[in-house]
Formats: C-alpha cells, sequence, structure tokens
C-alpha cells in the first residue's frame, strides 16, 4: 500500500474530518450563547451547515454490461471480511435490477427491501415508491450469520418468466431479453424493479453509497435509472473486460448513459478494465504480462476518450481471493489498491473540496464578524480600566466614553431600524420569486401538459407537448433570475450605504445563485429531447408513454423545482442577515457598555474593586477570543486527504 492507506482507513478519516467539523459549529453555537451573541437567524444558518454534513453522502455509480465484473468488484472492495462472495455474482446475467447499496441510519438496521417489477405499470415513480415502504417486499439480514445472508441477497438475481406482451407492458424491449428454455414463447425479466441493501458497513455507515446496475437491457427499460439516479451519482466507474475489449454494446452503454452532456459526476468517470488475470502468463514472465495489460489499457482509452491514467486495469476475483486468504503478493498484482487510492484521490478530494466551498468559508466568516464584536467590546474595556487608575476613577473620561458609545448606540439603532424596513422589503420581493417558482405554478403547468398529451393523436404532437412542459419551467426561471438579479442589486445597494461609514466592517451580501437552477433544469430538458426522441418511446403506447414521462422527468423536475422554492424561500432573510448580524451584536454591545459607564459615573464606586473587575472582564474576553481563535484553526484544517497529499508532496521533494 502507498502513503494514503486503504480505502477503509482514508474514509474514516474523511468521516472523522466532518465529525469534528459537527463538533466545533456546535462549539461555536454555545460561545455565541455564553457571549449574547445569538439570535434565530444565525442558528438557522448553523443549523442548514450542521444539516448539510450530518446528511452529506458519497454516491458511487458501478456501469457496465452484463459479465463485466461489477458485482464481484463491489465484492471485492466491500465484502471480503465475510470469507465469501456475498452479493451473487457468478458466470452469466447476475444483478438483474439496479441495486443501491447503503447502511440506513435513520433505521439502524440491516435489511434487504425489493421492488416488485410490476410497480411498473402503476402511476408512482421510484422516486416516490421510494417513501412509501408497503410496495417493497422485506427481508431481514444477519451479519452473524455470512451463510444465510448470502442466500437472502440471492434473491437480488431473481428472474420470472412472462409473455413478450407482459414484458413489453412493463416496458422492456422483448429482442434485449433471454428466452425462457424451460417455458417456449416465453421471455425472462427480472422479478424486482429496485433493490436497496442496508448493512452495517464502516464505509457505509460513514455516507458511502453504491449504485450496482445492470447490464444494456436494464439500462434502457428503466429511464428513471439513467435520468436520474445515474447521472447524478458523484462518480461512475465503468466495468470494461480484459478478455473482450471494448464491445459494441460497452460503447452504446458509454455514450448514451456515461459519457453525455447531462451527467453530474462531479468527482469523475472512471474505467476498470477487469479480470486482467486471463493476460497473467507464468510462462513468459511478468514484463510480458505488464506489456500486455499496458496495451489494452492504452487501446481502451483511446476508444473510451480518455487519459490512460483514468483506466484501472484490476482483477476483482484475484483481489477478493488475495483478502480472503490474506495473500498481499496477490492483492498487488489483482491491482485492486491502485483502483482503491483512485477512489481516494480523486472521489474523496472532490468531497473536501465541496464541503471547504459551500460550508467552512461561509462558517469562517461568520466566526470573524462575532471576533470583531468581542474584540470592540476588549477595546471598550481596555479603555475604561485606563480610566480606573489604583487611587481614583476618572469620571470625566468615563462620561466622554458613555457618549462616544451612545452616539454609536444611535447609529446602530438607527442603522438596525433602516435594515428591518429593508428586510420588509426583501420579504415582498421574496414573495414576488415565490410566486415564479411556486408549488401551484408547477403544478398547473403538469396539469396542463398532461392534458396536451392525453389529447394528443400524433407522435410529434406528443413530442412537442412534452417539450412545451420544459418552455414553461425554462419560462418562470428565467424570469425568476430577472427578478432575481434585481433583488440582488437592491441587497448590494444596501450594502454599500452601510459600508460607506467608518464604524462599519467591509461585508459582502449573500448571493441568490438562481443560474444553477436555470442550468439545472436546461440539462434536465436535454434528457428530456433524448426520451421523446427516442424511436422506441415513440413506439410506445401512448397512455404507458404519459406515464413514463411523468414518472420520470416530471418527477425529476418537480424535484429540482422544490430546491429552488427552497433557496428562494430562505434567501430574502439570509441575504441581509451579516450586516443584520453585525449591527445587532454592536448595539448589543454598546448597551451594556452604556448601562455599565452611566452607573459607573453616578456611583461613588471602590476605584480598585472596579480596576480589579475591568481586569477579570478583559481576562474573561481574552480567554473568548482565544477559543474563537481555536474554533478558527479547527475549522481552517486542511481535510485528511489534502493533508496526505502534502506529506507525500514534501517526501517526493526531499
Amino acid at each position: 500500500m502507498n502513503a494514503y492507506g486503504s480505502l477503509t482507513q482514508q474514509v474514516e478519516a474523511y468521516h472523522a474530518w466532518k465529525k469534528e467539523l459537527i463538533r466545533q459549529i456546535s462549539r461555536y453555537r454555545l460561545w455565541l450563547q455564553d457571549n449574547d451573541l445569538f439570535s434565530d437567524d444565525i442558528s438557522n444558518r448553523i443549523r442548514n451547515g450542521l444539516e448539510l454534513l450530518i446528511e452529506d453522502e458519497l454516491t458511487i455509480a458501478f456501469v457496465g454490461e452484463y459479465s463485466r465484473g461489477k458485482t464481484e468488484l463491489i465484492n471485492a472492495l466491500f465484502f471480503s471480511n465475510y470469507g465469501q462472495r456475498m452479493l451473487p455474482s457468478q458466470a452469466g446475467r447476475t444483478t438483474m435490477c439496479p441495486t443501491e447499496l447503503f447502511f440506513d441510519r435513520s433505521e439502524n438496521r440491516n435489511y434487504l427491501r425489493l421492488l416488485p417489477v410490476e410497480t411498473r405499470s402503476g402511476d408512482l415513480s421510484l422516486h416516490q415508491l421510494r417513501k412509501q415502504t408497503e410496495h417493497w417486499v422485506h427481508h431481514e439480514l444477519d451479519e452473524q450469520d455470512p451463510e444465510v445472508m448470502r442466500e437472502v441477497l440471492a434473491e437480488v438475481a431473481r428472474v420470472k418468466s412472462v409473455t413478450p406482451a407482459e414484458a413489453r407492458r412493463l416496458g422492456f424491449e422483448e429482442g434485449m431479453l433471454e428466452s425462457d428454455r424451460s417455458a417456449p414463447g416465453k421471455v425472462l425479466i427480472p422479478a424486482w424493479r429496485n433493490a436497496q441493501i442496508s448493512i452495517r458497513h464502516p464505509l457505509f455507515e460513514r455516507g458511502l453509497r453504491i449504485l450496482d446496475t445492470p447490464g444494456l437491457n436494464a439500462l434502457g427499460s428503466e429511464p428513471e435509472l439513467t435520468i436520474s439516479m445515474l447521472p447524478n451519482a458523484h462518480a461512475v466507474i465503468f466495468l470494461l473486460s480484459a478478455d473482450t475489449g471494448v464491445t459494441a454494446s460497452d460503447m452504446t452503454i458509454w455514450k448514451e448513459h456515461i459519457n453525455t452532456e447531462e451527467a453530474d459526476h462531479r468527482a469523475g468517470r472512471f474505467a476498470v478494465l477487469n479480470k486482467i488475470d486471463v493476460l497473467w502468463d507464468d510462462l513468459q514472465g511478468e514484463p510480458h504480462t505488464q506489456e500486455a495489460i499496458e496495451r489494452v489499457q492504452q487501446y481502451t482509452a483511446d476508444h473510451l476518450g480518455m487519459h490512460q491514467a483514468d483506466v484501472i486495469p484490476v482483477s476483482a476475483k484475484q483481489g477478493l481471493l488475495a483478502k480472503v486468504r490474506d495473500h498481499e503478493d496477490l492483492l498487488q498484482r489483482s491491482n485492486l489498491p491502485n483502483l482503491e487510492n483512485l477512489i481516494i484521490d480523486r472521489i474523496l478530494v472532490h468531497k473536501e473540496q465541496l464541503i471547504t466551498q459551500s460550508l467552512i468559508n461561509d462558517l469562517l466568516g461568520m466566526l470573524q464578524n462575532s471576533q470583531a464584536a468581542i474584540e470592540s467590546r476588549l477595546d471598550v474595556f481596555e479603555e475604561e480600566l485606563t480610566a480606573c487608575s489604583d487611587t481614583h476613577i476618572d469620571r470625566d473620561a468615563l462620561r466622554r466614553l458613555a457618549d462616544r458609545a451612545q452616539t454609536d448606540y444611535d447609529f446602530y439603532y438607527k442603522k438596525l431600524i433602516t435594515l428591518r424596513s429593508s428586510r420588509r422589503l426583501m420579504q415582498s420581493q421574496g414573495s414576488t420569486l415565490s410566486q415564479l417558482v411556486s408549488e401551484e405554478r408547477f403544478e398547473a403547468h403538469a396539469s396542463k401538459v398532461r392534458k396536451l398529451l392525453t389529447k394528443s393523436w400524433t407522435t410529434a404532437g406528443m413530442s412537442r407537448g412534452m417539450d412545451h412542459f420544459f418552455e414553461l419551467l425554462e419560462s418562470d426561471l428565467s424570469n425568476l433570475m430577472t427578478e432575481g438579479q434585481l433583488a440582488e442589486k437592491m441587497v448590494a445597494a444596501i450594502y454599500r450605504r452601510y459600508n460607506e461609514d467608518t464604524r462599519a466592517r467591509h461585508l459582502e451580501p449573500i448571493p441568490l445563485r438562481a443560474g444553477r437552477h436555470v442550468i439545472a433544469i436546461r440539462e434536465l430538458r436535454k434528457k428530456a429531447n433524448r426520451f421523446r426522441l427516442n424511436p422506441k418511446n415513440l413506439l410506445t403506447e401512448q397512455s404507458l408513454l404519459v406515464r413514463r414521462f411523468f414518472n420520470v422527468l416530471v418527477s425529476e423536475a418537480r424535484t429540482l423545482h422544490q430546491r429552488v422554492r427552497k433557496d428562494v424561500d430562505r434567501w430574502p432573510s439570509e441575504a441581509l442577515l451579516p450586516i443584520m448580524q453585525y449591527s445587532m451584536e454592536q448595539k448589543q454591545l454598546l448597551e451594556h457598555q452604556i448601562r455599565r459607564l452611566r452607573d459607573m459615573v453616578r456611583h461613588d464606586r471602590d476605584s480598585k474593586a472596579e480596576r480589579e473587575r475591568l481586569m477579570t472582564a478583559i481576562a474573561e474576553l481574552r480567554k473568548q477570543l482565544e477559543l474563537a481563535e481555536t474554533m478558527h484553526r479547527q475549522i481552517r484544517k486542511p481535510a485528511p486527504t489534502l493533508i496526505q497529499q502534502k506529506v507525500v508532496n514534501i517526501s517526493g521533494i526531499a
């Protein structure tokens, strides 16, 4: 193994890093409360950050034609500790339906859930059916008895015999199905539409999610898999076989389902050239074997238009065997550790960068504002201390401090009144934005298009109706962007006026970021275009086609629309939060200061006792600043993979 350590160790380190971030955010919340700097707005912002960390998942999709060894590779990477193959993996077609592997942290137990293939004929999408567990067949998984667990998991590969007409009704293409040799005239289809395996595994408990997909036939017949689940995976590992090279069906999967404009795959697409053990030649020796593997690797990279470094040759079978038998030489020869390191180097790094960009920078900005408030408080106490000598209190100096504090208090008090008025204006603007993306508006569009499709008598009319739905959505989001830009200009003007005064710090507004939603809808429209222009769909019976369109594309659009609404509903109250937070902190600080100074001027206090009290308060504030600085350092700590990379780079330089 190289300096990075195993995949399990790195995912554990990633989880520990997130756990520490959660701890620091919780500490910051308590620190704010202890220093009277807490508010409902800040509480909501912190809660959003915590939810991002707690719900964070990393999805890797394993894709490839039948018999490329996808399931065997998953067994080798995640289940070797059971000493046998846990997921069905043998010659022929094994994984018959899309299978998700994860750990259900809410239910905190192992199980297998299977969705009957007959649900394809219903009106509910796969996304909707996930929330309705009564439609699923449930099996408990006992990790203490691996043999029984393996037998239960074999259910994933079960098929059923149906007539070609029934297969077509369920959305399968007859020419892609195997004939049932025991029942002439019938064909075999998967018994299940989707499988969910919750299993207690260190990586799955830490938020790793695996999507194991069947071959080309299933990819083409389950639109939700190719339109939603697969493109939204953070990374795709594309399985090929060293003994067949890149076949025509491999290229079809690559071009139609992976290397597409609509796919996200922010952490990358990688090809795994499996079964390299067929190239092992013990007679001609290791150099000859390596040359043969590199030739196939280069050939594969050329065909897929990838860098050769993104094509990883492995032997999943030998890697699994090596792990089960604890055979280090065989494990290295299988090249499985290099695949694990690729997942660490590229996929985990991406997740760490995402959290750094979306959460940590925002959190550090909030913390810096809070530190500035405490530093202002400290400056005031030190000025008061100067006015209190060991023998007497300089009441004139205290009056001047009180007058200055009153002037500053009046400034921030007026600022807050203006900001509250601006916030009401923002809420009014927010209502205008919300109406453009309201749930009622979306459902009205969906209802209108459903009527158009139902009444349409031609495939061209059906196609126009589907495209019209996305025209309506794009129009709404374009209007949202126009109105949003006007609102952002208004917010920018509020910040400019605020920052013009020397008392205020330079604070930045929080943007709406509506553009990303427009891009997401446009990408979905591209998928819809492929769907509506697909010859197979154009030949599908009208009611089935309408149901598919709504179950898959309208359902996906509804999910995107919900995200837009969430952002739009939240933004008006968050946009002014930095200056609201700063003004509120300053007002509270000055309020306490004025009360304290007036009290010191009015009453004949003991100078020595007052000085001791101030010194104690100053020491406490310095302690609070030290705590804030410690939190600052902890939050700024690089993610574990980035630390590892620096260590490797330094050692390389040496």
